[in-house]
């Protein structure tokens, strides 16, 4: 066999090797099981003073014992369980409730939980008592002689002192009186798109000076279903002065206990800038101090609640007789689009925003393919079409490699007749033919590694491709064109219906049936790939060859459960290859014998023929 053949051969192996490590690494999705979660909690831990909000205020207590919340069995029955305020914008609906004043009926009207058009959209917050509850609330801590019931409880009664439905323009002001002296208002806005302004005011009428401190949360009762996959994070995501914090709600269980907090804590001190929330797949709900002032970042599991929570605490501030104190924070919550949550971070002071996207560990690769495919598609209006059009940028950015690495093969056919003689005339000695061998090379400026750095620069690319299309917003849903509504989605196509011609529904996606069933698209892959193999001339080692011959169709199989716009890819990049291989070979003297190629894979070779025969006797 000659060493074009073999570093074809061992390039593909080294491919269906690092895929293979990869399927053990990245299984398929799987949800995580339903939690029974404990409902009666508001997520304020229970009891006892707490850390302080920061260095600056050393005397101030988070509230103590939680009001109950009234469980209902549904989602609609908890919103109705408490009176509310309308939240209406291009992009939002649902409620704000009077109860605590929280923010937990949100959902986001541009996307919808599948393809189906009749499918609802997407719920992002839910209330307490309610089966997944996920809420942003935001209150005070009383601080140096204030009583915890001075300041409004998670669950106090507000009223609407302002406003109607809030939406952008409109936003709406709720009051809370103590009665002792000290009113409370809270006055909440909304942008066009996710971000929630939230003012907290506290009008001191009694005849001594106050001190409080004002806090965020961000809470969720029971650990909720997620996509469960290595790939992908999902949980807390915080930024503190520069640095990324990413903790699983597995993780947030295994926190350090502190009696004082009513839970497990992690406490970060930020100086200046940050922020901090729960990140899903595609949606987020993050608190943001205001920009510049120092904060303390809290992570807390309160165990017998079940309940996770991010929080952001403010330094306490001193109010005099008469006076108003007021402190402003925003919370995000909704979609994790990309030019959204740049525009807050360039525009708006929330540094490193883009970064509660999943980029992974090749960020520097990551970011950049993402960055083009989402030019691409605004161009051209469709995503399968951007990622052929990225690919083929892709193969012209690795074409002087690729040149390289081709000549380099072509070289080394030219030198088979002197290796083969080199083998004759050292006979066993494998160190002298080695150093014939790279003598040989050397004179001939032959790098036999060539072959295989196109197919080792391609791991990583095909890697952060990847990613940007399981873990981006963008990709979501993105058609292509006829059945291939979904590029973040496997091949919806199936040969069990021959693709849509018979009326039986295709098997479940993760399947073992899906995986023997395949689609239009992997079947393309494994022709693209097998096409590829014969520009060259089979091994001529039967072995070897064999190997050889079904490792396109093995690929096939292995890639058709990947989400069909990394399918969408390689077929591309097979196909350019092919291209780009054949014209290259022309350019050197050669000339593929492509069809001959073919016929032979498909005839029966007269030394197997002859291997079936019994031998005869003499």
């Amino acid at each position: 066999m000659d060493d074009q053949n073999k570093n074809l051969i061992l390039a593909t192996v080294l491919s269906a090797l690092v895929i293979l490590v990869w399927m053990v690494l990245f299984p398929p999705e799987q949800r995580s099981p339903d939690v029974a979660v404990d409902d009666t909690s508001d997520g304020i831990p229970d009891g006892g003073l707490a850390t302080p909000p920061s260095a600056a205020a050393p005397d101030a207590a988070i509230p103590g014992a939680p009001a109950i919340v009234p469980t209902t069995d549904t989602r609609d029955a908890a919103v109705a369980a408490s009176p509310r305020v309308p939240v209406d914008t291009p992009r939002l609906t649902g409620s704000i409730s009077l109860r605590g004043g929280r923010i937990d009926d949100i959902a986001l009207k541009d996307y919808r939980e599948t393809l189906d058009e009749d499918s609802p959209i997407v719920t992002l917050l839910s209330p307490a008592g309610g089966p997944e509850a996920y809420y942003a609330l935001h209150g005070w801590v009383p601080a140096g002689d204030l009583a915890f019931d001075a300041v409004p409880a998670p669950t106090s009664e507000w009223t609407l002192a302002q406003g109607g439905t809030l939406a952008p323009g409109a936003p709406v002001v709720l009051q809370w009186d103590n009665g002792a002296g000290l009113t409370f208002q809270r006055t909440i806005s909304v942008d066009e798109d996710y971000m929630f302004t939230v003012e907290q005011a506290v009008l001191n009428g009694t005849d001594a000076p106050v001190r409080l401190a004002p806090y965020g949360l961000v809470a969720r009762h029971g650990e909720p279903d997620t996509v469960n996959f290595f790939i992908l994070h999902e949980g807390v995501v915080a930024r503190a002065d520069g640095e990324l914090t990413e903790l699983d709600y597995d993780d947030m269980t295994d926190l350090d206990p502190v009696a004082a907090e009513g839970g497990r804590v992690e406490r970060v001190e930020v100086a200046a800038d940050g922020w901090i929330g729960f990140t899903d797949k595609y949606w987020m709900a993050t608190l943001i101090p205001p920009v510049g002032a120092p904060f303390a970042q809290v992570v807390k599991y309160v165990d017998r609640a079940d309940i996770y929570q991010t929080e952001q605490r403010l330094p306490a501030i001193e109010i005099a007789p008469g006076a108003t104190g007021a402190s402003t924070s925003r919370l995000f919550a909704g979609a994790k689009e990309w030019e959204t949550i740049r525009r807050y971070q360039n525009e708006e002071g929330v540094e490193g925003f883009v970064d509660s996207i999943d980029w992974g560990w090749f960020y520097f690769l990551t970011k950049p393919i993402f960055i083009a495919l989402h030019f691409l598609n605004g161009a051209i209006g469709n995503m399968g079409i951007a990622i052929i059009v990225l690919t083929l940028g892709i193969k012209a950015i690795l074409l002087p490699l690729a040149y390289k690495s081709y000549v380099s093969m072509a070289r080394m056919k030219e030198l088979q007749p002197e290796m083969e003689k080199l083998k004759e005339r050292v006979g066993e000695d494998r160190q002298k033919l080695q150093q014939g061998m790279m003598e040989l090379y050397k004179t001939n400026k032959v790098n036999p590694a060539a072959g295989c750095l196109p197919i080792l620069m391609q791991i990583p690319i095909f890697f952060s491709l990847y990613k940007v299309i399981f873990v981006t917003l963008e990709l979501r849903h993105a058609p292509f064109f006829g059945p291939f509504q979904d590029l973040s989605a496997p091949d919806p196509t199936s040969i069990a219906n021959l693709f849509g011609l018979l009326p039986f529904d295709v098997p479940d996606p993760g399947s073992i049936l899906a995986l023997v069933f395949i689609g239009i698209l992997p079947i393309l892959l494994g022709i693209s790939m097998w096409l590829q193999q014969k520009l060259n001339p089979a091994p001529t080692d039967a072995t070897q060859a064999m190997i050889f011959a079904w490792l396109p169709w093995v690929f096939m199989f292995m890639l058709g459960g990947f989400a069909s716009g990394l399918i969408v890819y390689w077929i591309a990049n097979n196909t350019l290859t092919f291209i780009q291989q054949y014209a290259i070979m022309r350019s050197h003297g050669a000339k593929p014998d492509l069809f001959g190629n073919i016929r032979r894979s498909f005839r029966r070779k007269p030394e197997a023929a002859n291997a079936s025969k019994p031998p005869s006797g003499k």
